[in-house]
């Protein structure tokens, strides 16, 4: 049995990047972008990427991506900020039983944190909320 809980905030922000990434079917449409590869972990969270809904052009070719969630890292945890459809994402992060505040700002914003490996997987759900929730015109 594993006693070892991953905590490590920044190998925490890799392993969400390459679910976002790696995830074709609940997460497609999302993608990590300006993502800063030298990160170094602050106590009040550093931006290690931003996550953007993918919208497509017409022709192909030129993509625009809207942003919807950056990610910073602090050294034992992760933070995802949602800037898109802050109620949503708010409801499923306590839904899949992650901590989880408003953050005073205009436009409004949503922080989710995750502090081990298992809440990881759990966000997808989250970031899911977000692609479906996030979509406009």
């Amino acid at each position: 049995m594993v006693t070892d809980r991953l905590t490590d905030g920044v190998r925490l922000a890799q392993l969400l990047a390459s679910e976002v990434t790696g995830n074709e079917s609940r997460l497609r449409g999302l993608t990590v972008v300006d993502a800063d590869r030298d990160v170094e972990p602050a106590a009040d969270g550093a931006l290690a990427y931003r996550i953007a809904r993918e919208r497509g052009g017409s022709d192909g070719g030129d993509e625009r991506a809207d942003h919807v969630a950056e990610v910073y890292v602090q050294p034992d945890r992760v933070r995802i900020e949602a800037t898109a459809a802050p109620d949503a994402v708010a409801t499923a992060a306590r839904e899949a039983d992650l901590r989880v505040r408003p953050k005073a700002v205009r436009p409004p914003r949503t922080l989710v944190f995750v502090e081990d490996a298992a809440q990881v997987k759990r966000a997808l759900a989250v970031l899911e909320t977000l692609r479906r929730e996030s979509t406009t015109d």
